[in-house]
């Protein structure tokens, strides 16, 4: 396998492309042939026991090529690049056409524009005067770790929207009795692979410096509306965010509309939320075999 520059930037300036705002990386145990739906032949998928490393990237960027947007990045798994491994993304949403546009025909990303509607439940309020990462820059204003907050993504095609998920925000709250954001600047490398898609037909290879401070959280809930099913009737949400390690049965896996959605309601193991974050990412490289 040989690696090529593919020297492409469009209308998102000279890379590296920079972005700042805070996350949360979710990682889930994924079903192999759950991921293996998304992932190219050519690579081997890191598993053990029938699963691989999965989950998503929900991230709020306040400053970027593209201006102010929200993304989630669905991680199908990890695939084997010898000596290390990369993560394959089976979906890509934004809330920017602008950034839909790059991701697809400049990193080879399948992305998708989409919608993100924020709603808070004020449960039990108390004053909140410092800024509370993830919360503060999805601008729902103060926040109580009580109140219930939700995320719904759908996916825009055409002048139609599809229910992708939604995910229960109200448990981004430390995991550990420790101080608020006590944790010191870590800086770390995520390679990625992506391409083979409808807009870029090759095979790359990315990588995302990030700079930024982590905390261990409890995990988003993340839940399907049943009219995200082919056949709504008195079907009900499913939620993944605590249920135990329980695989979705045949005939619901053929009844969801969107597949990478399986991803999100595979088992939580482990949740970081990401603040001041500060992304770096590389051009990405041509893979020939």
């Amino acid at each position: 396998m040989e690696l090529s520059d593919t020297r492409r930037s469009r209308g998102y300036g000279k890379p590296p492309w920079k972005f700042t705002g805070s996350a949360l990386y979710q990682l889930h145990l994924v079903k192999a042939e759950t991921a293996r739906a998304f992932i190219p032949k050519e690579f081997r998928l890191v598993e053990a026991f029938g699963y691989t490393l999965g989950g998503f990237f929900l991230a709020s960027y306040d400053d970027s090529p593209a201006g102010v947007f929200d993304e989630l990045v669905v991680i199908a798994g990890i695939v084997w690049n010898p000596p290390t491994s990369c993560a394959w993304a089976a979906k890509v949403l934004v809330n920017s056409y602008e950034a839909c546009d790059h991701g697809r025909k400049d990193v080879g990303l399948p992305s998708q524009v989409a919608r993100f509607s924020k709603r808070i439940t004020p449960v039990s309020r108390r004053p909140e005067n410092q800024r509370n990462g993830l919360l503060n820059v999805l601008s729902v204003g103060a926040y109580s770790p009580k109140d219930q907050m939700d995320l719904q993504v759908s996916e825009i095609n055409d002048h139609s929207a599809l229910d992708v998920c939604r995910i229960n925000l109200t448990t981004i709250v430390p995991a550990l009795k420790v101080d608020k954001w006590s944790s010191p600047v870590i800086r770390m490398s995520l390679p990625s692979f992506s391409g083979r898609t409808e807009y870029n037909p090759n095979l790359l290879k990315y990588s995302c410096q990030i700079e930024c401070r982590v905390r261990l959280v409890r995990p988003a809930k993340v839940s399907m509306l049943s009219h995200a099913l082919r056949d709504d009737n008195d079907q009900t949400s499913r939620s993944r965010g605590s249920d135990p390690l329980d695989l979705m049965s045949e005939e619901f896996m053929a009844n969801v509309q969107d597949p990478s959605v399986l991803v999100m309601l595979s088992k939580p193991i482990l949740a970081l939320e990401f603040r001041s974050l500060k992304m770096h990412v590389e051009a990405p490289i041509l893979v020939t075999w």
